[in-house]
């Protein structure tokens, strides 16, 4: 038990899944699930409470059990006990003085990533103001490789997202060149597809890998279609660059996905095995987002962000190229407002960085949330700020197939311009050499003698 007196009031709190339930900070997903604070005093009080909470009793207390989730056991056993040592001694609350410290500089928080575990990162971003959290993401530094590099300080990367709802090849071709002479697109060409069929994915993949070939464009490419489809086609040699699934948090959210972790292992060495990398070999690609283990009645009384936290354990086993947290797609059940939104993917950026991932954010939100696209400008910029490693880039910000809002080829070009970043390295000398961009890095006006006009892909 876990307690605080204030005055003649004391506060009780019964295990460490109360204690993070009751300290997060409101959102509409918790209070649906019954876990949130019933008060401002109670939740204030379990910060206080949590903050004296010494990090080692995340290792000897589980908030899902060892025995009924395989999440808890790769979070139990893989953990790193050398990484963990130089801040084994520390609370939760030192743990926050010490991350926002001098010392604890970008080689350090690399250093004890994998000593990191979920719990911890969520605890301690329970405790953290918004400029907190931009505070500590900033000094991480988490880079990855495949056709290009991606995350290095002072640069920002986009997944262009050219979604049809019939997956028209026409269609698709048309905001992917679009997209290409806005300079987007170097973290990777991602397509939600409208049908996850096999043959339908088969013919996204090859019009995709037909373009990036043709043009020698330093990017990777990836059809979101279900990690099944994706091993079916990456046993028969199709051109599978990334393999994408979505994950949770718990093993029944993952359950309800259709998915476990020998799954997710199998599909890992089946595309690594096709070898398509040329830069590196981060082959995953995974989106997350809070409220979906909620929304599957699979959370066991977790809180929404610590259940967050948790799918990240997975990503981190499986050295992805991307983590995207899809922050407000869910929908105002989950986060109900632009404050709700901006807070929770900071929290989702931070801890994602602090355990090591390269973590991108979709600045996004439902038309039946309360926010509008100032709530996202105003995110984005705090994102940059707080070194994301890439967003979205969608014709117009909506999303014609998802019918969502989210950010534009604009948007990316806006950050960089008011925040002085650079595309991925290699795909900046490929925009440069291409007249799309200067060598300042700005977007040039589309010629029609370019040659992404003027040839057929699809």
């Amino acid at each position: 038990m876990y307690k605080h007196t204030i005055g003649n009031k004391t506060y009780q709190f019964d295990d460490l899944k109360t204690l993070l339930a009751k300290a997060s900070p409101y959102r509409s997903g918790d209070e649906l699930a019954g876990v949130c604070a019933e008060s401002y005093e109670e939740r204030v009080i379990a910060q206080i409470t949590l903050a004296d909470v010494p990090l080692k009793a995340f290792l000897n207390e589980a908030i899902i059990p060892y025995e009924k989730d395989e999440v808890t056991r790769l979070i139990i056993d893989e953990h790193d006990k050398d990484a963990f040592e130089p801040i084994s001694s520390l609370t939760v609350g030192g743990f926050r003085d010490w991350l926002l410290s001098n010392e604890a500089d970008t080689t350090l928080l690399t250093n004890i990533a994998a000593g990191i575990t979920p719990e911890m990162a969520a605890a301690v971003s329970k405790l953290m103001r918004n400029q907190d959290l931009i505070a500590a993401a900033k000094k991480c530094e988490v880079v990855t490789r495949f056709r290009n590099t991606i995350g290095l300080k002072g640069h920002f990367s986009t997944r262009l997202q050219p979604n049809h709802p019939t997956d028209d090849p026409k269609g698709i071709a048309a905001s992917i060149i679009d997209g290409l002479l806005y300079g987007s697109g170097d973290a990777v060409i991602g397509i939600n597809p409208a049908s996850d069929s096999p043959i339908a994915v088969m013919n996204l993949l090859r019009m995709m890998d037909t373009l990036i070939h043709q043009f020698e464009i330093p990017t990777q490419s990836c059809v979101l279609s279900h990690i099944t489809t994706t091993l079916e086609l990456a046993n028969k040699n199709a051109p599978v660059d990334l393999c994408f699934q979505s994950i949770g948090g718990t093993e029944l959210s993952n359950s309800s996905f259709g998915i476990n972790l020998t799954l997710i292992e199998e599909a890992y060495q089946a595309t690594l095995a096709l070898k398509r990398g040329t830069v590196g070999h981060n082959v995953m690609y995974f989106e997350t987002g809070q409220g979906s283990e909620l929304s599957a009645n699979a959370h066991h009384g977790v809180d929404q962000q610590t259940c967050e936290v948790r799918a990240y354990a997975i990503a981190r086993k499986f050295k992805p190229l991307l983590v995207n947290s899809v922050v407000g797609f869910i929908g105002p059940e989950y986060l109900y407002d632009g404050k709700q939104i901006i807070r929770a993917a900071l929290e989702d950026h931070f801890c994602g960085k602090l355990l090591g991932l390269p973590m991108g954010v979709d600045v996004c939100y439902t038309n039946h949330a309360e926010a509008d696209q100032d709530d996202m400008d105003n995110l984005l910029t705090l994102l940059g700020v707080a070194g994301c490693n890439f967003v979205m880039g969608i014709p117009g910000s909506d999303d014609i197939m998802l019918n969502y809002q989210s950010t534009s080829f604009h948007d990316a070009l806006y950050l960089r311009k008011v925040l002085g970043l650079k595309h991925a390295p290699e795909f900046e000398l490929w925009l440069r050499k291409q007249g799309i961009v200067n060598d300042r890095g700005d977007v040039l006006p589309a010629n029609s003698t370019n040659k992404l006009l003027s040839n057929k892909f699809y």
